[in-house]
């Protein structure tokens, strides 16, 4: 069924009320959205667009801290390039392929830049966004509804008119908020979140922000230290929800060294999860120590170490791989490939090709980009199981 032309229709300056438990008794409750309606808003319309169910994941991460590239090597394991919508704003946050509709919750700021500087809080600050609005048509598209979605302009700092946005077959929100809403944290049929230990993110910032935008090291440590407060208290609890959290930590193969530049990065993954059995290496179950042989997996000082085992998180059973190091010739992660399982790759050697293919994005040389595209591939396997199961459904009722 087409869907009709979205109409250009104002909406009042609240474009929707907070969710109540962010604003009760809140001394930011009677927050005006002046700031947030400087251009015409345009309606939510929604209509049906067919049967096939939109799988939702969920990413969760602090600003700068790789959503972007774990974006593009998710996109890659469903194949076509993510791209802007065509014809549309140039400005606007959203990612099509193909299978895939990335959306950036920042698009869900209910104050913009000038807004929240004037009322002093943060974007990572619940009352700076519109939890309503969010959970309404991330609900929408997964019942295979288009939405008119709000674009928050990273260049102006304000919010441009919606565009339209058609339910995918992934559908991919990624952003601060992911799993804070109750609401939304139960349309998600697959949530991940990027937990960078402060000593790397200071590190990575100082080389993004000094290096790239010509910030200060003074500038750069008092902005962290300003957001600190705010996202310790509404992000990074969200990862006690996430069914895969992946740690990136300074090396412990090098003592006391704090630059980024070699990492231990740990995938804890939960137990129990519909559709998703965890990566093991060697024997699952067990807890193992690994230095691969030198001559099978080249890599420069400090050298390699993986760890499997189980863990205790957030008082979730859960099973950790972890690799601390960096390779040097990606062409021979193909050994270390064959002693993982449940890796859901459709033949041998995907996840070193897939490395492969993309060996200039960051990350590609240590478990960053290891466990961000092993990871891809088991969101791929959650949505062919989740189709088929679907799928499965609508024929027994059609039989009975």
């Amino acid at each position: 069924m087409a869907c009709p032309a979205p109409t250009a229709t104002s909406t009042p300056a609240t474009v929707r009320s907070w969710n109540s438990q962010f604003c009760s008794n809140s001394p930011l409750a009677s927050f005006s959205l002046a700031h947030t309606t400087r251009r015409p808003r345009r309606a939510l319309v929604v209509c049906s667009v067919g049967p096939e169910k939109t799988v939702v994941i969920g990413l969760a991460a602090d600003s700068g801290c790789g959503k972007s590239t774990f974006m593009r090597r998710l996109t890659s394991v469903f194949g076509g390039a993510a791209e802007p919508p065509k014809g549309g704003n140039p400005d606007s946050n959203t990612l099509i392929s193909d299978t895939t509709t990335v959306i950036c919750l920042d698009d869900y700021h209910s104050l913009d830049r000038y807004g929240r500087k004037d009322k002093g809080v943060t974007a990572l600050d619940p009352r700076a966004n519109n939890f309503d609005l969010m959970y309404e048509q991330v609900k929408a598209l997964k019942e295979g509804k288009s939405v008119m979605k709000p674009i928050y302009n990273h260049v102006t700092g304000i919010l441009d008119p919606a565009e339209q946005i058609n339910p995918p077959k992934i559908l991919v929100i990624e952003g601060l908020h992911p799993m804070f809403d109750a609401r939304v944290r139960e349309l998600l049929d697959f949530s991940i979140y990027l937990d960078i230990s402060n000593e790397v993110k200071f590190a990575w910032k100082i080389q993004r922000d000094m290096a790239e935008r010509g910030h200060s090291l003074e500038s750069i440590k008092a902005s962290i230290q300003a957001r600190k407060p705010d996202f310790d208290a509404f992000i990074d609890p969200q990862k006690q929800y996430a069914d895969v959290v992946i740690q990136v930590l300074p090396t412990e193969l090098i003592p006391e060294e704090n630059e980024g530049k070699v990492l231990r990065v740990r995938m804890v993954m939960k137990e129990g999860v519909n559709f998703f059995n965890p990566v093991y290496l060697f024997d699952e179950g067990s807890t193992i120590s690994w230095i691969p042989c030198g001559r099978k997996l080249t890599c420069s000082y400090p050298g390699i170490k993986f760890f499997y085992g189980p863990d205790i998180y957030y008082d979730n059973e859960v099973s950790v791989l972890e690799m601390d190091g960096q390779f040097d010739r990606l062409e021979e992660l193909i050994y270390v490939e064959s002693h993982l399982s449940n890796i859901s790759t459709k033949f041998y050697g995907e996840v070193t090709q897939q490395m492969l293919k993309h060996a200039d994005f960051p990350g590609s040389n240590n478990g960053t980009g290891l466990f961000q595209t092993i990871v891809g591939l088991k969101i791929r396997d959650v949505y062919e199981q989740l189709i088929s199961q679907t799928t499965g459904a609508s024929l027994e009722a059609a039989k009975a």
